[in-house]
């Protein structure tokens, strides 16, 4: 999009996130547990595992706190049995919004949900109202001045699928998700460590937001992403980063 920085508005998502650190090691205690659930609770054959283990791990998790994680996900230890649940609406101005659950009890979560949505302004939608609006793959962002003939060079032999050049200097790499980790470690080996990375729902569109539009999309933004039940949130809407 002419005039704007993908840079900044990666920053300033990072910076929220980081603003609400009391609420990561619930999610990621979840996410690992349900990654053993499903694929077993060995990372080195489970790549879903290894990203929620590497992540948590990146926020400084202890290692017993892991490890409990996994035994709940694969039985070893009691746990809650959490079930995966995605939801779709729209957002001020008509941003897609997709909300990605793990619960324990879809009634409560999805009264939760329907409440953040209506009370800031959004509107819950149906099942596949917004989905088409976004990509799954893996992603990752690197700073202005990285070394773009080199990175693309790496990146193309990692199998990743396209390398993006955004106008204020950063460069994107995108995977098929299933790929995410072994081009996350091809990159690494090359001497290419990106600043943000992950598996997520990228849009194919953007929808700009500003002025007290961006002041109210942000808030939506932030009830959903501070339910318990909630993951993760993508939306189209590019939020002006002084919102």
């Amino acid at each position: 999009m002419a005039g704007h920085s993908k840079w900044a508005n990666i920053q300033h998502r990072k910076g929220r996130q980081d603003a609400k650190r009391g609420k990561v090691f619930t999610k990621l205690i979840k996410e690992v547990t349900v990654a053993a659930r499903m694929g077993g609770g060995d990372p080195n054959f489970n790549p879903r595992l290894r990203m929620a283990v590497d992540k948590a791990k990146g926020e400084n998790m202890p290692g017993e706190n892991i490890e409990r994680a996994i035994k709940r996900g694969t039985g070893e230890l009691d746990g809650v049995n959490y079930e995966e649940i995605r939801y779709e609406g729209y957002g001020i101005g008509g941003a897609a919004v997709m909300v990605d659950c793990l619960t324990d009890n879809r009634i409560r979560t999805v009264a939760d949900v329907r409440h953040a949505f209506s009370k800031n302004g959004g509107n819950l939608g149906t099942d596949g109202s917004v989905a088409f609006m976004f990509k799954h793959c893996g992603q990752f962002i690197f700073a202005p001045g990285t070394a773009e003939d080199a990175l693309m060079e790496a990146a193309l032999e990692a199998g990743a699928e396209d390398v993006i050049n955004n106008e204020d200097g950063s460069i994107e790499v995108l995977s098929p998700p299933g790929d995410f980790v072994a081009v996350k470690d091809a990159l690494e080996k090359a001497g290419f460590k990106p600043e943000f990375a992950e598996v997520t729902m990228k849009p194919l569109s953007e929808h700009p937001v500003t002025g007290d539009d961006a002041v109210r999309m942000q808030k939506l933004l932030d009830a959903l992403d501070g339910l318990d039940d909630v993951q993760d949130v993508y939306t189209t809407a590019i939020i002006d980063e002084d919102a």
